[in-house]
């Protein structure tokens, strides 16, 4: 029997899904796309008329990412490593801003 073998596509460029898919309110308004620096890496949000959305979190080298969204308005993205914490929070209200929180032992 013959065996068909995947072979891959090219592919030039990385599906992207547009800025705010899934979450609703960052689409449109708001005060745009802000990149945000912290010691453990960056974030780039999108800070919409009703919510922000994350379009990309790159840890520095060392960290590890996590993020969480509780609520369309607010956004939290922490980066780890072994003896540093840098945690990053999003939020549209009462307007859109963001604060960094470092942490070491």
């Amino acid at each position: 029997t013959v065996t068909p073998t995947p072979t891959p596509s090219p592919r030039t460029t990385a599906p992207r899904p547009p800025a705010g898919a899934g979450a609703p309110g960052c689409e449109e308004g708001g005060a745009g796309v802000y990149t945000v620096p912290s010691e453990g890496g960056k974030a780039t949000v999108r800070f919409g008329g009703d919510g922000v959305c994350l379009i990309s979190a790159v840890p520095n080298q060392g960290f590890t990412v996590r993020t969480e969204q509780s609520a369309p308005q607010t956004l939290a993205v922490t980066f780890e490593a072994s003896r540093h914490r840098s945690e990053i929070t999003a939020t549209t209200q009462p307007q859109s801003r963001a604060d960094v929180r470092e942490v070491s032992w």
